[in-house]
């Protein structure tokens, strides 16, 4: 994932700065730009779309939602916690098997970056491409998702698991309304662990551009040059 924006660093540095943002029109320039997305972009997908892509890493992990986190504890004080375990493993599992599908609408995002586009992440923030997938393919990947997680929640029981789970938390009045939804809950997490991952995957890099040499650099920084 680390290749996702190793040619935005470089860009970014002072010596690409003197070049001039014009420069960023050269074509060879942009394509090395977006085969570095397109390849990042892959990798991250390809991270958590697999078993305990989210389960097991705790940045992403998919918890029960907050207002039953309360009767998780209170549960587990009388040997209940096995239901919460089978909660979150399920939940979990939902959103690995409908993460590799935002890999189309990802790819697809970068082949329609602009010129205009690509100046915006190599002069924004840290999370400057981050931002970019986000506001490209948030919706259309949760209209995406939810069918695929709607599906797996159905083959493992997750619902009815989560109704009856749902329902000791309504007893006890903890029950939030906005996170009575599992698998609209399931989606947003699911969405929000992959822009994690790819912010952090973009910052690190941001941080330690000289770390991260690679051919692909070497390609994008000499178009620019010319």
């Amino acid at each position: 994932m680390r290749i996702l924006l190793l040619c935005v660093l470089l860009l970014t540095s002072p010596f690409s700065q003197a070049l001039g943002l014009a420069d960023l029109s050269n074509k060879d320039a942009v394509s090395g730009l977006k085969q570095a997305l397109t390849q990042g972009a892959g990798n991250a997908v390809a991270t958590l779309g697999k078993a305990d892509g989210f389960l097991g890493n705790p940045k992403v992990k998919i918890p029960l939602p907050d207002s039953l986190q309360q009767v998780d504890k209170l549960l587990r004080t009388f040997g209940g916690g096995k239901y919460a375990d089978e909660l979150v493993l399920t939940m979990n599992r939902a959103a690995e098997a409908a993460v590799p599908e935002a890999k189309a609408l990802l790819i697809q995002s970068v082949k329609d970056m602009s010129v205009q586009d690509a100046k915006g992440i190599l002069t924004g923030g840290d999370t400057a491409a981050t931002e970019y997938f986000r506001g490209k393919t948030r919706t259309p990947l949760a209209a995406k998702f939810l069918p695929i997680v709607q599906k797996a929640t159905e083959k493992v029981g997750l619902a009815q698991k989560y109704d009856q789970f749902a329902g000791k938390a309504a007893g006890y009045g903890l029950l939030d309304e906005n996170q009575a939804n599992i698998e609209k809950y399931v989606t947003q997490k699911a969405l929000d662990g992959l822009y994690l991952m790819i912010a952090e995957e973009e910052k690190a890099i941001r941080k330690d551009p000289v770390g991260q040499a690679s051919n692909l650099l070497s390609k994008v920084f000499g178009a620019i040059g010319k």
